[in-house]
Protein backbone atom coordinates (compact mmCIF):
# COMPACT_ATOMS: atom_id res chain seq x y z
CA UNK A 1 0.00 0.00 0.00
CA UNK A 2 1.21 3.75 -0.76
CA UNK A 3 1.41 6.16 1.92
CA UNK A 4 -1.32 8.02 2.76
CA UNK A 5 -2.28 11.73 3.26
CA UNK A 6 0.37 11.84 0.27
CA UNK A 7 0.24 13.12 -3.11
CA UNK A 8 1.77 10.94 -5.29
CA UNK A 9 3.64 12.26 -8.78
CA UNK A 10 3.12 9.13 -10.85
CA UNK A 11 0.01 8.49 -13.45
CA UNK A 12 -2.89 6.97 -11.78
CA UNK A 13 -2.92 4.05 -12.98
CA UNK A 14 0.77 2.85 -12.17
CA UNK A 15 -0.05 4.22 -8.06
CA UNK A 16 -3.72 2.45 -8.20
CA UNK A 17 -1.73 -0.96 -9.24
CA UNK A 18 0.34 -0.44 -6.13
CA UNK A 19 -2.19 -0.25 -3.95
CA UNK A 20 -4.52 -2.91 -1.99
CA UNK A 21 -7.33 -4.30 -3.08
CA UNK A 22 -10.46 -2.75 -1.70
CA UNK A 23 -8.41 -0.25 0.27
CA UNK A 24 -10.25 3.20 -0.33
CA UNK A 25 -13.76 3.97 0.98
CA UNK A 26 -14.41 6.98 -1.38
CA UNK A 27 -13.00 8.43 -4.71
CA UNK A 28 -13.75 11.93 -5.67
CA UNK A 29 -12.51 13.48 -8.38
CA UNK A 30 -12.95 15.21 -11.47
CA UNK A 31 -11.02 13.16 -14.34
CA UNK A 32 -10.14 15.04 -17.83
CA UNK A 33 -13.24 15.95 -20.16
CA UNK A 34 -12.17 14.53 -23.91
CA UNK A 35 -10.04 17.06 -25.37
CA UNK A 36 -11.00 20.44 -23.54
CA UNK A 37 -7.74 20.94 -21.57
CA UNK A 38 -4.09 19.86 -22.92
CA UNK A 39 -2.75 19.83 -19.22
CA UNK A 40 0.50 20.73 -19.83
CA UNK A 41 0.77 18.04 -22.63
CA UNK A 42 1.88 15.76 -19.55
CA UNK A 43 -0.74 12.70 -20.02
CA UNK A 44 -3.03 11.19 -23.09
CA UNK A 45 -6.74 10.58 -22.52
CA UNK A 46 -9.11 8.48 -24.31
CA UNK A 47 -11.36 5.83 -23.88
CA UNK A 48 -9.01 3.12 -23.86
CA UNK A 49 -6.98 5.19 -20.84
CA UNK A 50 -10.16 5.33 -19.23
CA UNK A 51 -11.06 1.89 -18.96
CA UNK A 52 -8.06 0.78 -17.39
CA UNK A 53 -8.17 3.74 -14.83
CA UNK A 54 -11.78 2.49 -13.83
CA UNK A 55 -11.03 -0.76 -13.50
CA UNK A 56 -8.05 0.06 -10.99
CA UNK A 57 -10.65 2.13 -9.29
CA UNK A 58 -12.72 -0.77 -9.21
CA UNK A 59 -10.20 -2.79 -7.85
CA UNK A 60 -9.16 -0.57 -5.00
CA UNK A 61 -12.46 0.18 -3.62
CA UNK A 62 -14.11 -0.74 -0.53
CA UNK A 63 -17.51 -2.81 -1.40
CA UNK A 64 -19.93 -0.30 -0.45
CA UNK A 65 -17.74 2.72 -1.49
CA UNK A 66 -18.56 5.24 -3.71
CA UNK A 67 -17.22 6.89 -6.38
CA UNK A 68 -18.25 10.81 -7.32
CA UNK A 69 -17.18 11.53 -11.11
CA UNK A 70 -17.40 15.24 -12.09
CA UNK A 71 -17.26 14.65 -15.88
CA UNK A 72 -18.65 16.37 -18.66
CA UNK A 73 -18.75 16.02 -22.40
CA UNK A 74 -16.89 18.31 -25.27
CA UNK A 75 -18.92 19.88 -27.74
CA UNK A 76 -17.59 18.48 -31.65
CA UNK A 77 -19.49 19.61 -34.71
CA UNK A 78 -21.93 21.84 -32.29
CA UNK A 79 -22.72 18.50 -31.09
CA UNK A 80 -21.73 16.64 -27.48
CA UNK A 81 -19.83 13.31 -27.65
CA UNK A 82 -21.89 11.59 -25.24
CA UNK A 83 -18.64 10.57 -23.66
CA UNK A 84 -19.61 11.20 -20.15
CA UNK A 85 -22.18 8.44 -20.48
CA UNK A 86 -20.23 6.12 -21.92
CA UNK A 87 -17.63 6.20 -18.94
CA UNK A 88 -20.93 5.67 -16.58
CA UNK A 89 -22.07 2.86 -18.40
CA UNK A 90 -18.77 1.44 -18.65
CA UNK A 91 -18.85 1.62 -14.45
CA UNK A 92 -22.08 -0.42 -14.58
CA UNK A 93 -21.88 -2.92 -17.60
CA UNK A 94 -18.00 -3.69 -17.44
CA UNK A 95 -16.77 -3.30 -13.67
CA UNK A 96 -20.40 -4.16 -11.79
CA UNK A 97 -21.27 -1.06 -10.19
CA UNK A 98 -24.66 0.62 -9.49
CA UNK A 99 -25.37 4.01 -10.30
CA UNK A 100 -26.40 5.34 -7.29
CA UNK A 101 -27.48 8.65 -8.20
CA UNK A 102 -27.44 10.97 -11.06
CA UNK A 103 -26.74 14.58 -9.66
CA UNK A 104 -25.90 17.89 -11.31
CA UNK A 105 -23.28 20.21 -10.63
CA UNK A 106 -24.91 23.95 -11.48
CA UNK A 107 -22.59 26.58 -11.85
CA UNK A 108 -23.07 30.13 -11.34
CA UNK A 109 -20.96 31.17 -14.31
CA UNK A 110 -20.05 29.97 -18.23
CA UNK A 111 -17.03 30.37 -20.29
CA UNK A 112 -19.69 30.89 -23.25
CA UNK A 113 -22.94 32.37 -23.33
CA UNK A 114 -25.63 31.13 -26.13
CA UNK A 115 -26.38 33.94 -28.42
CA UNK A 116 -29.34 34.44 -30.90
CA UNK A 117 -27.03 32.80 -33.51
CA UNK A 118 -26.19 29.93 -31.16
CA UNK A 119 -26.99 26.17 -32.26
CA UNK A 120 -27.69 25.18 -28.53
CA UNK A 121 -28.46 26.90 -24.45
CA UNK A 122 -25.53 28.16 -22.70
CA UNK A 123 -24.24 25.03 -20.75
CA UNK A 124 -24.22 25.70 -17.37
CA UNK A 125 -23.80 22.51 -15.63
CA UNK A 126 -21.72 19.29 -15.44
CA UNK A 127 -22.54 15.57 -14.14
CA UNK A 128 -21.58 14.20 -11.15
CA UNK A 129 -22.11 10.40 -11.39
CA UNK A 130 -22.53 8.69 -8.26
CA UNK A 131 -21.17 4.83 -8.48
CA UNK A 132 -20.98 2.48 -5.56
CA UNK A 133 -19.94 -1.57 -5.51
CA UNK A 134 -22.60 -2.57 -4.38
CA UNK A 135 -25.08 -1.36 -1.55
CA UNK A 136 -23.56 2.71 -0.40
CA UNK A 137 -22.22 1.72 3.12
CA UNK A 138 -22.48 5.37 4.29
CA UNK A 139 -24.88 8.01 3.34
CA UNK A 140 -25.26 11.29 4.94
CA UNK A 141 -27.95 13.06 3.51
CA UNK A 142 -26.98 17.01 3.90
CA UNK A 143 -29.95 18.64 5.40
CA UNK A 144 -29.61 22.30 4.33
CA UNK A 145 -32.57 22.68 2.32
CA UNK A 146 -34.64 25.85 4.21
CA UNK A 147 -38.27 24.75 3.95
CA UNK A 148 -40.62 27.66 3.59
CA UNK A 149 -43.87 25.94 4.33
CA UNK A 150 -41.85 24.33 8.18
CA UNK A 151 -44.08 23.71 10.73
CA UNK A 152 -47.20 23.29 8.88
CA UNK A 153 -49.22 19.90 7.23
CA UNK A 154 -50.36 19.42 4.12
CA UNK A 155 -53.66 21.61 3.40
CA UNK A 156 -55.67 18.60 2.13
CA UNK A 157 -54.91 14.66 3.17
CA UNK A 158 -51.52 13.32 2.38
CA UNK A 159 -52.82 11.74 -1.12
CA UNK A 160 -50.36 9.78 -3.22
CA UNK A 161 -50.52 8.05 -7.00
CA UNK A 162 -50.45 4.65 -6.80
CA UNK A 163 -48.61 2.50 -9.72
CA UNK A 164 -52.35 1.90 -11.65
CA UNK A 165 -52.61 6.01 -12.24
CA UNK A 166 -55.49 5.98 -9.02
CA UNK A 167 -55.33 7.74 -5.75
CA UNK A 168 -54.93 6.36 -2.55
CA UNK A 169 -56.47 8.76 0.24
CA UNK A 170 -54.95 8.02 3.57
CA UNK A 171 -57.56 9.81 5.10
CA UNK A 172 -55.16 11.94 6.95
CA UNK A 173 -52.35 14.83 6.65
CA UNK A 174 -49.07 14.87 6.60
CA UNK A 175 -46.56 15.11 9.06
CA UNK A 176 -45.58 18.77 10.29
CA UNK A 177 -42.68 19.91 7.70
CA UNK A 178 -39.46 20.12 9.34
CA UNK A 179 -37.43 23.15 9.35
CA UNK A 180 -34.38 22.16 7.27
CA UNK A 181 -34.99 19.36 4.32
CA UNK A 182 -32.35 17.31 2.57
CA UNK A 183 -31.23 18.47 -0.54
CA UNK A 184 -32.31 18.05 -4.02
CA UNK A 185 -29.45 16.44 -5.99
CA UNK A 186 -29.25 19.76 -8.14
CA UNK A 187 -26.18 21.49 -6.76
CA UNK A 188 -25.63 25.05 -7.38
CA UNK A 189 -22.11 25.80 -6.49
CA UNK A 190 -20.44 29.36 -7.03
CA UNK A 191 -17.68 28.71 -9.35
CA UNK A 192 -16.77 31.91 -11.15
CA UNK A 193 -15.56 35.45 -9.25
CA UNK A 194 -12.74 33.85 -7.39
CA UNK A 195 -15.70 31.86 -4.87
CA UNK A 196 -14.92 28.43 -5.70
CA UNK A 197 -11.46 28.07 -4.09
CA UNK A 198 -10.08 29.26 -1.10
CA UNK A 199 -6.50 28.84 -2.24
CA UNK A 200 -5.55 31.53 -5.01
CA UNK A 201 -2.88 29.31 -6.21
CA UNK A 202 -4.67 26.92 -6.96
CA UNK A 203 -6.36 28.96 -10.43
CA UNK A 204 -3.35 28.54 -12.00
CA UNK A 205 -4.97 25.07 -12.74
CA UNK A 206 -7.20 24.92 -15.97
CA UNK A 207 -9.59 23.30 -14.30
CA UNK A 208 -10.48 23.15 -10.97
CA UNK A 209 -13.08 21.57 -9.21
CA UNK A 210 -14.90 23.71 -6.27
CA UNK A 211 -14.39 23.14 -3.11
CA UNK A 212 -17.95 23.08 -2.18
CA UNK A 213 -18.33 20.58 -4.63
CA UNK A 214 -15.71 18.32 -3.21
CA UNK A 215 -17.26 18.86 0.80
CA UNK A 216 -20.52 18.14 -0.31
CA UNK A 217 -19.75 14.60 -1.31
CA UNK A 218 -16.84 14.16 1.05
CA UNK A 219 -19.36 14.70 3.47
CA UNK A 220 -22.49 12.59 1.84
CA UNK A 221 -20.43 9.36 1.09
CA UNK A 222 -18.12 9.05 4.21
CA UNK A 223 -16.99 9.31 7.32
CA UNK A 224 -14.22 11.23 9.56
CA UNK A 225 -10.87 8.85 9.00
CA UNK A 226 -12.05 6.96 5.78
CA UNK A 227 -9.64 7.38 3.00
CA UNK A 228 -10.39 9.13 0.18
CA UNK A 229 -8.70 8.99 -3.48
CA UNK A 230 -8.36 11.10 -6.00
CA UNK A 231 -6.66 9.91 -9.34
CA UNK A 232 -6.43 13.14 -11.18
CA UNK A 233 -5.46 15.49 -8.17
CA UNK A 234 -4.40 18.56 -10.22
CA UNK A 235 -4.64 21.82 -7.90
CA UNK A 236 -5.16 19.48 -4.33
CA UNK A 237 -8.67 20.80 -3.52
CA UNK A 238 -9.93 16.96 -2.84
CA UNK A 239 -6.87 16.48 -0.44
CA UNK A 240 -7.50 19.68 1.32
CA UNK A 241 -10.90 19.07 1.30
CA UNK A 242 -10.49 15.48 3.10
CA UNK A 243 -7.92 17.44 5.92
CA UNK A 244 -10.93 19.87 6.53
CA UNK A 245 -13.63 17.26 6.97
CA UNK A 246 -11.22 14.89 9.16
CA UNK A 247 -10.87 12.46 6.28
CA UNK A 248 -7.75 10.42 4.69
CA UNK A 249 -6.59 10.91 1.46
CA UNK A 250 -3.96 9.76 -1.09
CA UNK A 251 -3.97 10.99 -5.45
CA UNK A 252 -2.04 10.91 -8.01
CA UNK A 253 -0.92 14.04 -9.90
CA UNK A 254 1.08 13.20 -13.04
CA UNK A 255 2.11 16.88 -14.28
CA UNK A 256 5.14 18.13 -12.23
CA UNK A 257 3.76 21.96 -12.01
CA UNK A 258 0.25 20.81 -10.75
CA UNK A 259 1.69 18.24 -8.28
CA UNK A 260 3.97 20.81 -6.82
CA UNK A 261 1.21 22.89 -6.33
CA UNK A 262 -0.98 20.31 -4.85
CA UNK A 263 2.18 19.27 -2.44
CA UNK A 264 2.33 22.93 -1.42
CA UNK A 265 -1.44 23.33 -0.97
CA UNK A 266 -1.85 20.59 1.41
CA UNK A 267 1.79 20.91 3.24
CA UNK A 268 0.69 22.45 6.54
CA UNK A 269 -2.34 20.66 7.85
CA UNK A 270 -3.57 22.52 11.23
CA UNK A 271 -2.75 26.06 8.87
CA UNK A 272 -5.64 24.31 6.65
CA UNK A 273 -7.68 23.65 9.63
CA UNK A 274 -7.34 26.82 11.03
CA UNK A 275 -7.83 28.79 8.34
CA UNK A 276 -11.17 26.19 7.44
CA UNK A 277 -12.58 27.55 10.78
CA UNK A 278 -12.15 31.21 10.25
CA UNK A 279 -14.12 30.77 6.98
CA UNK A 280 -16.68 28.47 8.89
CA UNK A 281 -17.10 31.20 11.35
CA UNK A 282 -17.87 34.03 8.73
CA UNK A 283 -20.51 31.58 7.19
CA UNK A 284 -22.23 30.93 10.43
CA UNK A 285 -22.32 34.44 10.86
CA UNK A 286 -23.99 34.97 7.53
CA UNK A 287 -26.42 32.41 8.20
CA UNK A 288 -27.47 33.77 11.73
CA UNK A 289 -28.57 36.91 9.45
CA UNK A 290 -30.20 34.79 7.24
CA UNK A 291 -32.09 33.19 9.76
CA UNK A 292 -33.21 36.15 11.06
CA UNK A 293 -34.05 37.50 8.07
CA UNK A 294 -36.57 34.05 7.54
CA UNK A 295 -37.90 34.43 10.85
CA UNK A 296 -39.66 37.75 9.45
CA UNK A 297 -40.48 35.53 6.17
CA UNK A 298 -42.27 33.24 8.07
CA UNK A 299 -44.15 35.62 10.63
CA UNK A 300 -45.46 37.70 7.27
CA UNK A 301 -46.37 34.42 6.04
CA UNK A 302 -48.48 33.18 9.05
CA UNK A 303 -50.22 36.55 9.41
CA UNK A 304 -51.12 36.36 5.41
CA UNK A 305 -52.57 32.68 6.34
CA UNK A 306 -54.56 34.32 9.26
CA UNK A 307 -56.00 37.29 6.96
CA UNK A 308 -56.95 34.55 4.55
CA UNK A 309 -58.43 32.37 7.08
CA UNK A 310 -60.50 35.58 8.35
CA UNK A 311 -61.42 36.35 4.67
CA UNK A 312 -63.41 32.86 3.59
CA UNK A 313 -64.73 33.01 7.34
CA UNK A 314 -66.21 36.55 6.71
CA UNK A 315 -66.95 35.73 3.07
CA UNK A 316 -68.68 32.43 4.02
Amino acid sequence: MLSINTIHPVSCIDGMQQMDEESVDLVVTSPPYDDLRTYNDSSKWDHNVFMQVADEIARVLKPGGVIMWNVNDATVKGSETGSSFRQCLYFMDACGMRLHDTMIYEKTGTAFASGPKSVRYTQIFEYCFVISKGKPKTINLIQDKKNVWAGYTSFGNASTRKKDGTIHDPGKKSKEIREWGVRTNIWKIKNSGGFGQSSKESYKHPATMPEELARGHIQSWSNPGDIVLDPFMGSGTTAQVAIEEGRQFIGFEIDSEYFEMATKRVSNPDEILKSYEIRKNKSFEKMDVDKSRSQQQTKDMDENTKKYSDLKEFLA
